[in-house]
C-alpha cells in the first residue's frame, strides 16, 4: 500500500493573483519536473494557438484567462507552454473509469484514473473579480475533476472514449468553466451544449433541486437525459460507445442493486468507497483505478473527500469557508494499493518504453 496525500489550497482574491500564487508553488515542484519528462516520451498530438485559445476561454469564463496570465508570470514561462500544460484547450486525454450516483441531497463520485497524472491538490477558491467560488480537486492545475460552487451546483464527469477528437476543451477545463459560470443544472446543461468538446464524456450535474442531468457530450453532438447513476457508456448516443462495456455495466448494476439498502448520503458513500462493493476499482495500471471518492451535499453546502478505499471522508463546510472561516487542515492523506508513482510526490512519474 502506498501512502499518498492531497494538499489543500485555499485562496481568496483575483484570478491573476491566484494564478501567480500557483505558479510560485509549482515552480520547483515534482509535478512540473515529472511533466517535463512526460513530454519527452509523449509527443503532443495537438496544436495550441494562443489567440484561438484565448478567444475560446474568454467566451465562457473571461476571468480564467487572467489566471493563466498569473501562472505565466509566476512560473516565468512563455504563454505557449502554460497553455500546453494548463490551458485545457485541444489537449489529449487517456482512457479512464469513474462512477457517479446521486440521491436525495447527495452526489457521490469515484474518480478512477492513473496515479502518474494525479496532482494531489484540493482547492477552495473564491474569486474577487467575477465568477463563482468552487471547492474540489484539481486536474492540470486550472481544471476541476469534480466540485461544488457557491450556488450548490455540483459537477463530475465520466470518460466514454477518445476516438475522433475535435477542436475544443478537455474534461477538467469544462468542469471548471461550468462550475465557475453556472448556478444550476439548467444553466449547466445549456452551457455544455455550447462548449466545444475535445473528447467524448458524460458530464453529470446536480443541484439543490435534487435534479440530476447526465449530459452526453462528444465532438459530434450533445444530448441530455435525467438519471441518478452514470458509469462509462452513453444511453442516448449509443453509436459513440466503446465495444467493451462489461466493466461499466457491472459498476452500474452494483449501484442500482444497492439502491433499496441505501438510506442516505453516508450509505451511498460507503457503497462507492468500500473496496468490496463492486464499484471501487484497483485497475491503476489500466488507467482505471479509484484514486478518490468525492461526496457533495448541496443543500447543506458540505463536501466530502477520501483518498483510497475503505476510508471515512474528510468533511468541508463550504458555507463556513465562503464567509471567511479557513479549513484547518493542510493535507488529506490516504492509501492506494499500487506501486505506480504519483506525479506530485515521487520522481519517475512519467512514461517509459514499458509503461
Amino acid at each position: 500500500m502506498k501512502q499518498i496525500y492531497s494538499e489543500i489550497l485555499q485562496f481568496r482574491g483575483s484570478h491573476y493573483d491566484f494564478g501567480y500564487k500557483q505558479g510560485e508553488l509549482l515552480k520547483d515542484s515534482l509535478t512540473v519536473e515529472n511533466r517535463r519528462r512526460q513530454w519527452k516520451v509523449r509527443k503532443p498530438r495537438f496544436v495550441v494557438e494562443e489567440g484561438e485559445a484565448k478567444d475560446a476561454i474568454t467566451q465562457f469564463a473571461p476571468q480564467l484567462w487572467h489566471e493563466l496570465e498569473g501562472l505565466r508570470d509566476g512560473l516565468k514561462w512563455p504563454m505557449e507552454k502554460v497553455l500546453m500544460e494548463f490551458g485545457g484547450y485541444r489537449v489529449d486525454y487517456k482512457r479512464s473509469g469513474c462512477s457517479i450516483m446521486t440521491g436525495n441531497g447527495y452526489f457521490i463520485r469515484n474518480y478512477d484514473y492513473m496515479p502518474k497524472t494525479y496532482e494531489g491538490r484540493y482547492c477552495l477558491y473564491q474569486p474577487a473579480d467575477g465568477g463563482y467560488a468552487i471547492a474540489g480537486p484539481t486536474q492540470r492545475i486550472t481544471g476541476r475533476m469534480d466540485g461544488i460552487n457557491e450556488h450548490g451546483l455540483v459537477l463530475g464527469y465520466n470518460f466514454m472514449h477518445r476516438k475522433k477528437p475535435g477542436d475544443g476543451f478537455i474534461c477538467c477545463m469544462i468542469g471548471r468553466l461550468v462550475l465557475e459560470s453556472c448556478a444550476n443544472v439548467d444553466e449547466a446543461a445549456a452551457m455544455l451544449k455550447e462548449i466545444p468538446h475535445r473528447h467524448s464524456f458524460s458530464y453529470i450535474v446536480f443541484d439543490r433541486s435534487n435534479r440530476t442531468y447526465v449530459v452526453e457530450a462528444s465532438p459530434r453532438g450533445v444530448e441530455t437525459r435525467e438519471s441518478d447513476v452514470c458509469t462509462n457508456h452513453f444511453e442516448l448516443q449509443k453509436k459513440e460507445n466503446r465495444n467493451h462495456l462489461l466493466d461499466s455495466m457491472k459498476r452500474m448494476e452494483s449501484i442500482n442493486n444497492a439502491r433499496p439498502h441505501i438510506n442516505g448520503a453516508y450509505d451511498a458513500f460507503r457503497h462507492m468507497n468500500d473496496t468490496d462493493k463492486g464499484v471501487f476499482s484497483k485497475q491503476y495500471s489500466n488507467w482505471a483505478g479509484t484514486i478518490h471518492t468525492s461526496g457533495y451535499l448541496p443543500q447543506d453546502m458540505k463536501a466530502w473527500f477520501a483518498l483510497g478505499g475503505d476510508k471515512e471522508p474528510v468533511e468541508f463546510d463550504f458555507s463556513d469557508w465562503l464567509i471567511g472561516k479557513d479549513v484547518a487542515l493542510s493535507k488529506i492523506t490516504g492509501e492506494i494499493d499500487t506501486d505506480i508513482p504519483f506525479v506530485h510526490m515521487e520522481k519517475g512519474a512519467y512514461w517509459s518504453a514499458r509503461r
